[in-house]
């Protein structure tokens, strides 16, 4: 079969046409793959094979008998981004307060003020926006931190958006900070699992949301041995937001004590946590998802994001976006930020001396983008490298577009070069949701229509 490149109506067409075909067979051919696993590492002019859902093998001159041939030469095939935690219901918020001030401003402003008008149609809309655009700049998988779940309508509104635009989707559902609702949550939770989570190999995944501690919104929403034993029950992993300070460093040894920590617990932020905090988080295995611009500019405790606290516990952490209402949307940023912000300090701690600083390295924030965002998430054994056996979850990069070009080193330019322009296919689940630079399935004027018409409601209808 004839090659074509990524730019191709023809070869998406002949995709589109076979994508209820179980033995579809794409080979992309030529590929700079980077593979993210460490036995494979990064392959020159190699090819890469997907059937049906799923990456069966990489290597050079792979069988093409049957396969849609992509020509994939001067082209970075790297795993899709992994985000351990966004807040996707505010996003026709996005920007709305960049200068935030601190946590309190965005709180008061946000969770305490437009949180409460939101209606179900609105917790749909925020989160279709915030996932296309995720798939846009090659996130293939999102843990969205649903923490406006008001009624049952509100979570379902919230999942069902996961699943309209394609997205390897994580529902981390809590209740709100303020205002009225159900209470449903989160008994609720037993519901959204038999409805839309009872299968063991789909798309949506389905996580207990909470809160490290009781000051922000009360005792009913803080992680404890009554929220532990809910997602046991479930057997369902948690993810705890707002993890920083001297009162959570307590709560962490307290749920240490109480043999609540592990490897099915998330804790977001964990900035200025106690040395004592982060040997109980090392040895219990316990994952941390980082949000490197949200600690930086919010100012999060002590706003340097915790990533040699968590290597020097052991922990490779994963990235996240938190909130766009402030931050931007992407994980090149995320990456970047992370990797300029720890070897500032690694280079400044050793000024003056014969020290050599520690610095982390490109390779790393991409692990942490990567990887290790997929084991954060539960999804490990998933997503999160290119591995046969792991779904076809994956990113074409251009290498020789203006902002790229010559490739001298992949992971390098994946890192410090590329942007959302440069994705020129994304595959999600071994399906096509992103061609030719385009997301698809996206009717983008009346998506304009809908984002518009709910921020115009949020911002113009009173607080509850």
């Amino acid at each position: 079969m004839s090659s074509s490149d990524t730019t191709s109506p023809a070869v998406l067409e002949q995709l589109q046409r076979q994508s209820a075909d179980s033995q579809r067979r794409i080979l992309f051919a030529g590929a700079t793959i980077v593979t993210m696993d460490a036995d494979l590492g990064v392959l020159h002019g190699a090819d890469l094979l997907v059937e049906s859902d799923t990456i069966t093998a990489i290597g050079t001159c792979l069988d093409r008998d049957g396969a849609v041939v992509v020509d994939a030469a001067g082209t970075i095939l790297t795993p899709g981004f992994v985000d351990t935690h966004r807040h996707a219901w505010e996003t026709q918020l996005r920007r709305i307060m960049p200068d935030v001030d601190d946590l309190g401003a965005y709180v008061m402003s946000t969770l305490a003020g437009y949180a409460t008008v939101y209606r179900p149609h609105d917790m749909y809309v925020g989160t279709k926006l915030a996932a296309l655009t995720a798939i846009d700049s090659g996130i293939t998988t999102m843990l969205d931190f649903s923490h406006n779940s008001r009624t049952p309508e509100h979570s379902d509104a919230a999942v069902q958006a996961l699943i309209d635009t394609g997205i390897r989707g994580v529902h981390a559902s809590m209740g709100p900070h303020f205002g009225d609702w159900d209470k449903q949550w989160p008994g609720d939770l037993a519901r959204l699992k038999d409805t839309y989570f009872a299968g063991d190999d789909q798309l949506l995944t389905l996580r207990l949301a909470a809160l490290a501690t009781d000051e922000i919104a009360g005792p009913a929403l803080a992680y404890g041995p009554e929220i532990a034993r809910t997602a046991k029950d479930l057997g369902i992993g948690v993810s705890v937001d707002a993890v920083f300070g001297a009162s959570s460093s307590t709560a962490v040894l307290k749920w240490a004590k109480d043999g609540l920590l592990g490897p099915d617990l998330t804790l977001i932020h964990a900035t200025g946590l106690t040395h004592a905090a982060w040997k109980a988080i090392g040895e219990s295995s316990t994952t941390i998802a980082l949000a490197p611009t949200s600690d930086a500019q919010i100012g999060l405790e002590t706003a340097i994001p915790a990533i040699d606290e968590a290597l020097s516990a052991g922990v490779r952490p994963g990235l996240s976006i938190d909130v766009e209402v402030a931050l931007v949307s992407d994980m090149f940023t995320q990456m970047r930020a992370l990797h300029a912000i720890q070897r500032m300090r690694a280079v400044n701690a050793v000024h003056g001396t014969e020290q050599q600083p520690e610095r982390i390295t490109t390779h790393d924030v991409l692990d942490f983008a990567t990887l290790q965002g997929a084991r954060t998430n539960g999804l490990g054994g998933v997503t999160g490298s290119l591995t046969p056996g792991k779904k076809a979850d994956l990113l074409v990069i251009q290498a020789e577009d203006l902002n790229n070009m010559p490739l001298n080193d992949a992971v390098g330019t994946i890192v410090l070069g590329t942007d959302a322009r440069n994705i020129s296919a994304v595959l999600i689940n071994g399906a096509p949701r992103k061609w030719s630079g385009q997301v698809l399935d996206v009717d983008l004027p009346a998506l304009r229509s809908e984002v518009r018409a709910s921020r115009e409601y949020v911002l113009n209808t009173p607080a509850a």
